[in-house]
């Protein structure tokens, strides 16, 4: 087990903040690299945001309508034996 925090990304050159639309994947469900894992919603758009790589989504930390600025704990994740890609 390697657990990790997955933190609200930067989508953009401008972003400051982010609102969480909807999680795409619930507490316990594993992911691959490249699925869409959350939905976020910047002054600009609504994005999905995919996986950098493989791991299991331990805790949500960041519930829908939630705005947090870029970099704030949104998730607790386990990567396994994989690359850290949350960094």
């Amino acid at each position: 087990m390697s657990e990790r925090i997955l933190r609200m990304p930067r989508l953009g050159e401008t972003m400051e903040e982010g609102k969480v639309v909807g999680w795409l994947v619930a507490p316990g469900d594993s992911f691959r690299r490249g699925d869409p894992i959350l939905e976020i919603e910047t002054d600009k758009t609504i994005a999905e945001f995919p996986a950098l790589g493989d791991g299991r989504l331990d805790e949500i930390l960041a519930s829908a309508g939630d705005t947090l600025e870029v970099g704030a704990p949104i998730a607790r994740i386990d990567i396994g034996d994989g690359p850290d890609w949350t960094v």
